[in-house]
Order: structure tokens, then sequence, then C-alpha cells
């Protein structure tokens, strides 16, 4: 379970994954993923509308399979439709 201080807000990714029944390294390799995403597009305000829709698709091109947090970042950014 993902814990934080009070009055800080979480990004999106670690809201999705608060209650979902994952371990640390499948956390650490979406989180990665998730903040590989953000530069490549160039999303520094974790509050833009955008990175909350990477957050979510990130959560499911896991869920298909895709292990590596490069592969899931680039598909993801694919997948959205987002030209690099």
């Amino acid at each position: 379970m993902l814990r934080r201080k009070p009055g800080i807000n979480l990004m999106p990714i670690y809201r999705l994954l608060q209650n979902m029944p994952m371990g640390p390294e499948e956390i650490t390799r979406l989180t990665t993923a998730y903040e590989q995403a953000l530069r490549t597009i160039g999303i520094v305000d974790r509050g833009d509308p955008l990175a909350e829709l990477l957050a979510k698709k990130i959560v499911q091109v896991a869920q298909t399979g895709v292990r590596e947090p490069a592969d899931i970042s680039a598909q993801t950014i694919k997948e959205i439709g987002i030209a690099t």
C-alpha cells in the first residue's frame, strides 16, 4: 500500500495504484513507465488532465502483459495518439 504525507496530493498514477493488488516491483514498473511517458510528451503539471489519462492508460497497457517500463510508456503514448 502506498503511503503519503498529509497535505501532499498524489500524482494520478499513485491514486490509481492505491487500491490495486500489486507488489512493489509492479508499482515501480508502472510509475517508471508513467514518469517516462510524461517526460516524453513534455507534461510537467501532474494536475494536467492528460496526466490522468496517461496514468489510466499505463495501467491498461500493463494489464495486457507488457512488462518493460519503456515498452509500456511507448505503447501508451501510441494508443493515446500523441505524436512525439
